[in-house]
C-alpha cells in the first residue's frame, strides 16, 4: 500500500512562488510510480496539473512555464514548484500515484490513479 502526504500549501500573493511536497511511502518510492498533481475548487471537477512518469513530465497548458514537477528519490518526495502564481491557481492540491505507465495511459483522468493524498490548500490573493 502506497501512502501519499502533501504539504506546503499556504496563502500567498499573486506573483509569488510556492513549493508543494508529496511524501511517498509504503511499498516503494516515487521512482517506481508515476506521481501527479491535481487541483480542485469547490463545485468543480478535479483538474490535472502535472505528472512525472519516470523521466517524462507533462503539464496542463495553464501552468506550462510556471510550474515544475520534480522528485528527490533519496527523500521519496515529489515536488511541485509553482511560480508566477495567479488567483485562478487557488485550489486544494492533491498528489496521486499509479504504477509507471505507457503512452496509451490517460494521465489527465483522476480515476486513472490508484493512490491519493489528503490535499493541501493553496490560496492566491490578488
Amino acid at each position: 500500500q502506497v501512502q501519499l502526504a502533501e504539504s506546503g500549501g499556504a496563502l500567498v500573493q499573486a506573483g509569488d512562488s510556492l513549493r508543494l511536497s508529496c511524501a511517498v511511502s509504503g511499498r516503494t518510492g516515487p521512482y517506481d510510480y508515476a506521481v501527479a498533481w491535481f487541483r480542485q475548487t469547490p463545485g468543480k471537477e478535479r483538474e490535472f496539473v502535472a505528472v512525472q512518469n519516470w523521466n517524462d513530465r507533462y503539464y496542463v497548458d495553464s501552468v506550462k512555464g510556471r510550474f515544475t514537477i520534480s522528485s528527490d528519490n533519496v527523500k521519496n518526495t515529489v515536488y511541485l514548484q509553482m511560480s508566477g502564481l495567479k488567483p485562478e491557481d487557488t485550489a486544494v492540491y492533491y498528489c496521486a500515484a499509479t504504477p509507471l505507465f505507457s503512452s496509451s495511459f490517460d494521465f489527465q483522468r483522476p480515476t486513472s490513479y490508484d493512490y491519493w493524498g489528503q490535499g493541501t490548500q493553496v490560496t492566491v490573493s490578488s
